[in-house]
């Protein structure tokens, strides 16, 4: 499965952005579907993480209750609708698929260290 993230841009902190992942060549339907993002000088961390079957979802605590993950598996995609941005939310974000419990998706795609290419997030005034 090939993974495309689209949405970035520039914004104003307080702003909305919706990040999209659409996977080709295979479906996303039996996948569970992290995004992680990548400040300069940072390491990568996990933000958001939805299960492959049932929408359950789990968020890092920085960005829960502004970020919402979801997932239309009809279009074989995964959003990351983020509001109320803040300058510390400025990263690259990417995204990418996992298998097994739910709970160690954030590991499971660490250790798998595939990455695509990600998509400029930036907040700024």
């Amino acid at each position: 499965v090939q993974l495309q993230v689209s949405g970035g841009g520039l914004v104003q902190p307080g702003e909305s952005l919706r990040l999209s992942c659409a996977a080709s060549g295979g479906t996303l339907e039996h996948y569970h579907v992290g995004w992680f993002r990548q400040a300069p000088g940072k390491e990568r961390e996990g933000v958001s993480c939805i299960s492959d079957s049932d929408n359950i979802a789990f968020y890092v605590k920085s960005v829960k209750g502004r970020f919402t993950i979801s997932r239309d598996n009809a279009k074989n995609t995964v959003y990351l609708q983020m509001n109320s941005l803040k300058p510390e939310d400025t990263a690259v974000y990417y995204c990418a698929t996992a298998t097994g419990s739910l709970a160690g998706c954030f590991d499971y795609i660490v250790a798998k260290d595939n990455w695509g290419k990600g998509t400029q997030v930036t907040v700024s005034s």
